[in-house]
């Protein structure tokens, strides 16, 4: 167990006390303040250089893992980390180390991280004993800021309880009844997008800011029976809220390598421009997410209900409190509409990029979906869910670009992962940008764009994979992502509507993929696509 820097300040001060009067020649310093302040700094370099190099190099239960290649001696694989989009080294050494589930590498000082690799080290971590691996501490308190303490970031028998009251929500019976409400707002976001190119005499559109305001308004009509008109006002508050502390940059990046060191205290009262960004964005959805509730319970108390929403099943199903449907909200407000935003940019992006696949796409809609772009055309869950192609497109382009490329455990106590000895502390990785492309468990075309491995007979819901657990994009068992069936409806007409009206191309073709990291990973300074309304 590590020693802390109270702890050393303690003990210097001990020995300072003893030295001076049994010893007095054996003291650094005369004074007893210098005496103390100079032992303790040397008890924190001794607590660093064992921490940091002689324990993970040479006593650590780690080291017998297979390794990831070319760690610095102190950094460890940190700068390839840092440099790189999240879970781009991890998918390389998926391929190329040789292991039996596990891989061990090293964060900045030597800080181990284990890699989980095969779909029976993934049943153990997300299944059979997924309770064991909770969230990191500080990754509970970054998120939990930004996301609400909701079902996402909740842990244990809490867990278990907000899972079990938000489930009526997100049944698929209840899903089935919000299609036409994710139709409708797809609709609007194509007829938004045609209004705009025949305003400004303009062919490209920025198509990931489009994404992010429709998705925004669906969460909100579906989730929460407000429609935040994000669509029709890109100045919306909540549209910029979002928008500011999505972004990646630079900054977001040295704060999160920060919090892994810093006190939360100490992180939050930094004067720098992400903090002042980030405490305003928390104070405006935590007020948009109590007028919701605070309105949605009064409406509910006068008629009974009468809205299909999230909220109103979950406020009916009894098992949250005010401030814990709003913790809920902040959740679904943010995790709901800016991960199928990403998608919806990865698809539009994949689609330009193969344009024969466009085409067909564009044809089994058309053919199934009359009159697209008029919004009084209802479109239920069976019009959409009955085009083999469309859901094979989408299942293909979750599995190549998952929003969330990756994501932590912890170990909770001393455990194993297939047979291997994992100390309590350790930080474990799920990396679902790596498993879905694994060679292992795709073959030679994994990392490969090809939609025709989920068409035919048992592939529609495989994609030809022996395991399930090939594709980790909503993770699985007790913590996978209880909103799978709504944001995979949202995501399927929001294309359908989207390729239906549009044959799309990328503004500058040749230009290398450049992926931005964040909360989600996504095309970098957005997605420019040159769009050319279908003639009828």
């Amino acid at each position: 167990m590590a020693i802390s820097k109270r702890a050393i300040t303690v003990a210097a001060a001990v020995i300072t006390f003893f030295t001076q009067r049994y010893a007095p020649g054996a003291t650094l310093s005369a004074g007893a303040v210098l005496n103390t302040v100079e032992l303790a700094i040397l008890g924190i370099f001794a607590r660093f250089c064992w921490g940091a190099l002689v324990y993970p190099l040479l006593f650590s239960p780690l080291r017998h893992l297979p390794q990831a290649p070319d760690a610095n001696l102190i950094a460890g694989n940190w700068k390839r980390i840092f440099k790189e989009p999240s879970g781009e080294p991890q998918r390389e050494w998926i391929d190329t180390v040789p292991n039996d589930g596990v891989l061990h590498y090293r964060w900045l000082f030597n800080e181990p991280r284990v890699l989980i690799t095969t779909p029976k080290a993934l049943a153990e971590v997300l299944v059979q004993r997924s309770y064991e691996f909770v969230k990191p501490e500080r990754v509970r308190i970054g998120v939990g800021r930004l996301l609400g303490v909701g079902v996402l970031v909740a842990e244990g028998d809490e867990h278990k309880r907000q899972r079990r009251a938000l489930m009526p929500a997100f049944a698929f019976r209840h899903i089935k009844d919000l299609y036409p409400v994710f139709w409708d707002k797809s609709v609007e976001m194509t007829n938004a997008i045609s209004h705009e190119m025949k305003t400004n005499s303009t062919s490209v559109i920025e198509i990931r800011d489009w994404a992010s305001r429709a998705t925004l308004d669906i969460i909100g009509l579906a989730g929460m029976g407000q429609d935040f008109n994000a669509i029709a006002d890109p100045t919306n508050e909540l549209n910029v809220t979002y928008r500011t502390i999505f972004k990646p940059s630079t900054a977001a990046k040295v704060m999160q390598v920060a919090s892994m060191f810093l006190p939360d205290w100490l992180l939050q009262a930094l004067p720098v421009k992400r903090n002042e960004e980030f405490k305003e964005a928390i104070r405006t959805i935590k007020r948009v997410s109590a007028d919701l509730v605070r309105s949605k319970r009064e409406k509910l108390e006068k008629g009974g209900r009468t809205d299909v929403d999230i909220l109103s099943v979950a406020i009916e199903s009894g098992g949250f409190t005010d401030d814990d449907m709003v913790n809920q909200l902040m959740t679904f407000l943010a995790a709901g509409h800016e991960t199928t935003a990403t998608s919806l940019a990865w698809a539009v992006y994949i689609l330009c990029k193969h344009p024969a696949e466009q085409k067909r796409l564009r044809e089994e809609v058309r053919t199934n979906i009359p009159a697209i772009s008029d919004p009084t055309i209802q479109v239920s869950s069976t019009d959409i869910d009955h085009l083999p192609y469309l859901n094979a497109i989408l299942n293909e382009t979750s599995r190549i670009f998952p929003p969330v490329a990756l994501t932590l455990r912890e170990a909770e106590r001393d455990t194993t992962i297939q047979g291997h000895f994992i100390p309590a502390g350790t930080t474990i990785i799920i990396c679902p940008w790596a498993i879905n492309t694994s060679n292992a468990l795709w073959g030679s075309d994994a990392k490969e764009f090809n939609p025709e491995r989920w068409m035919g007979p048992g592939k529609a819901n495989t994609g030809g994979a022996e395991s399930n657990y090939a594709v980790t994009t909503f993770l699985h068992g007790p913590r996978s992502c209880i909103g799978k069936d709504f944001a995979k409806a949202e995501f399927a007409c929001l294309l359908a509507a989207l390729v239906g009206r549009f044959e799309m191309e990328l503004e500058e073709p040749d230009k290398p993929l450049e992926i931005a990291g964040g909360i989600t990973n996504g095309p970098k300074g957005g997605l420019r696509i040159k769009m050319k309304e279908v003639v009828a």
